[in-house]
């Protein structure tokens, strides 16, 4: 089991920046694809940024250009930073950990969500 811990949403003005943080408790944080979520009221939970285990990392259309992610294997964190912040940015964003077999043990396989952060973008 993976645990995921999020910090870093806050109120903040449009055009505000903001830098969510998610640390894991995996031994092996390097082998999960890590990923930011958002659930806004009334919708349905989207994907926003992804970075692999390889480092590759990319992030959807409403937010390119203003928001990147980013890990730190030694810390077992993933960043998401956002800048030039919407109010339709405004959402509870997850912190995702994917992992498989074979690189994956039994133990280590999975999907695993953090407990969600609040981020509201408003005047």
């Amino acid at each position: 089991q993976v645990e995921l811990v999020e910090s870093g949403g806050n109120l903040v003005q449009p055009g505000g920046s903001l830098r969510l943080s998610c640390t894991s408790s995996a031994t092996r944080f390097a082998i999960y694809t890590m990923s930011w979520y958002r659930q806004a009221p009334g919708k349905y939970r989207e994907l926003v940024a992804v970075v692999t285990a390889g480092n590759s990392a990319s992030t959807r259309d409403s937010v390119k250009g203003r928001f990147t992610i980013s890990r730190d294997n030694a810390k077992k964190t993933v960043y998401l930073q956002m800048d030039s912040l919407k109010p339709e940015d405004t959402a509870v964003y997850y912190c995702n950990a994917k992992a498989a077999a074979p690189i994956a043990t039994t133990s280590e396989e999975g999907d695993f969500w953090g407990q969600g952060t609040q981020v509201t973008v408003s005047s």
